[in-house]
């Protein structure tokens, strides 16, 4: 089988399934090494393909059917594992926001889809003057999180609560996030510090 037409296939498995598919089960199905996949989706993204990675497989961005927006909060030092922990699961970090009483909503594009994105971002924080945004509301953020399906998201929202970074919301925050989930975060610790 020719390159093209490989290429070709690989991204119609990609877009049919709504699960990661890794390099390897690609690799045995094409009868071709590893890294010979590696270039095809490097060649598929170079044509416009969203197709990111997972510690489970590829994607393709267009099976995000499901996004969530989750309030955390935990130190500087948690933001790897917090991150890490969304990935994962097979999540997509879409965003960073912040409520501020004064500033208003403050909100800055990630789209980390894997480790190798998590690394990268927090290498531009340990190398730049700045601090997360998080810092200006006492650790209190939010995060845009997409996913393939809800099944995904509950997941994520279980493992969050688990290790203490659900965050309840207050009376001044305009959305209620968990309207559509059935748990508002109150098993968090209460909020203290005001933005």
């Amino acid at each position: 089988m020719k390159g093209p037409e490989r290429r070709m296939m690989i991204l119609q498995t990609l877009k049919s399934s709504g699960e990661p598919i890794s390099g390897s089960n690609f690799a045995k199905q094409f009868g071709v090494s590893r890294q010979i996949i590696v270039q095809d989706i490097a060649v598929l993204r170079a044509e416009g393909n969203d197709i990111f990675s997972t510690n489970h497989g590829y994607m393709i961005t267009e099976f995000y059917r499901a996004s969530r927006v989750f309030k955390v909060q935990h130190t500087n030092e948690e933001i790897e594992q917090e991150l890490n922990l969304i990935v994962d699961l097979g999540g997509k970090v879409k965003d960073v926001f912040v409520y501020h009483r004064a500033y208003g909503e403050l909100r800055v594009d990630l789209n980390l889809t894997s480790r190798a994105d998590i690394q990268r971002y927090l290498e531009k924080i340990r190398t730049g003057k700045s601090t997360p945004l998080m810092n200006i509301t006492s650790g209190y953020h939010y995060h845009t999180v997409l996913a393939p399906n809800e099944t995904i998201l509950d997941a994520i929202q279980d493992q969050l609560k688990k290790i203490g970074f659900l965050a309840p919301l207050q009376e001044y925050e305009p959305v209620d996030f968990w309207a559509n989930s059935g748990d508002n975060g109150d098993s968090a610790a209460d909020e203290s510090g005001e933005a």
